[in-house]
């Protein structure tokens, strides 16, 4: 958040149109700060950051493209290629493979979904601009339960005025959403930022919200939507010192570190369940619905909970 933005929020004022990012910048899919966190308890089972980046051998975009190019009919090849521009913040790029994404298969509400998030981030002037908005709008007539999309619409109702129907909206999501799931704490800061600069009180209304989720307590215990521990003081700071492009790469190498270690011990369901999620988090859907159907083969009487894992992160 920069610090226009920021004097805004604390003086209690909506920002202007051009520096709306307030809102979007508690984006809810971050997918990337998920993908640290897993690295970090990676790291916390004992992996070291300099030797798995090394070995890290993740395609950059001109792999990536050829490889779309050709299988032009797989959407997740234009997925892939679309989140690797999202990452390097060419949201322009991001939009157009994505875009291709729903060329291919226009029923995908995870391409919709994220088309729209491109297109609002590439618009420097308008904070939801109506393409990004149909886009949206489209992926929740899909699938209702997308979260992106349903974060997104409710900010569309606050940049219209609708403060209240967007806090309601986004506090359904918060009830709908998993305990310890990736962008749980975002949407929290989101509800409660917005009820501040609207002087709306939300305090007992997220007390409801978080008192009404239901976590599964029958069938295989699932792991899918656990909170994951966090890095110590000293990884942080070492982590810090790394250039982004540095941190990218050994994220990306310790996926990699892990996916190793399960193939060497493939009866570890739950790091199997760790890598999907991963791979999810990263832009990858078919590395992990590879990852899926390994885990199956080698795991047979756990077969029900890693497919019920996948379905929770949706993973085909």
């Amino acid at each position: 958040m920069d610090q226009e933005n920021q004097d805004e929020l604390n003086a209690g004022e909506t920002p202007k149109s051009g520096a709306s990012r307030w809102g979007i910048g508690l984006l809810l899919v971050a997918a990337l700060l998920v993908a640290g966190v897993l690295v970090w308890r990676t790291l916390n089972e004992g992996g070291s950051g300099e030797e798995i980046a090394a070995g890290s051998t993740e395609p950059g975009i001109a792999e990536l493209l050829e490889a779309a190019e050709g299988d032009p009919e797989n959407t997740d090849r234009w997925l892939e290629l679309g989140f690797a521009y999202f990452e390097q913040n060419d949201y322009r790029g991001a939009a157009k493979y994505y875009g291709k994404a729903t060329e291919v298969d226009p029923k995908s509400a995870i391409a919709w979904s994220s088309l729209g998030e491109a297109l609002v981030m590439q618009d420097e002037r308008e904070p939801m601009p109506a393409k990004a908005l149909e886009a949206f709008q489209t992926a929740t007539s899909l699938d209702p339960t997308d979260a992106r999309s349903r974060y997104f619409l409710a900010v569309a109702k606050d940049l219209e005025g609708d403060h209240e129907g967007a806090l309601n909206d986004w506090l359904a999501l918060l009830e709908d959403t998993p305990p310890g799931a990736p962008w749980e704490a975002d949407l929290q800061r989101t509800i409660e930022q917005i009820g501040k600069v609207h002087e709306i009180d939300t305090e007992e209304r997220l007390a409801k919200a978080m008192a009404g989720r239901s976590p599964i307590t029958s069938g295989p215990q699932l792991t899918a939507g656990d909170a994951i521990p966090g890095p110590t003081q000293e990884q942080i700071a070492a982590a810090s010192a790394m250039s982004p492009s540095d941190q990218d790469d050994m994220a990306r190498g310790m996926v990699e570190s892990l996916e190793g270690k399960l193939k060497a011990n493939p009866k570890n369901v739950d790091g199997w369940v760790m890598l999907m999620r991963s791979r999810i988090t990263l832009g990858e859907p078919d590395k992990a619905s590879a990852a899926l159907k390994t885990a199956v083969a080698a795991n047979p009487a756990d077969a029900e909970r890693l497919r019920t894992e996948a379905e929770i992160m949706g993973v085909k």
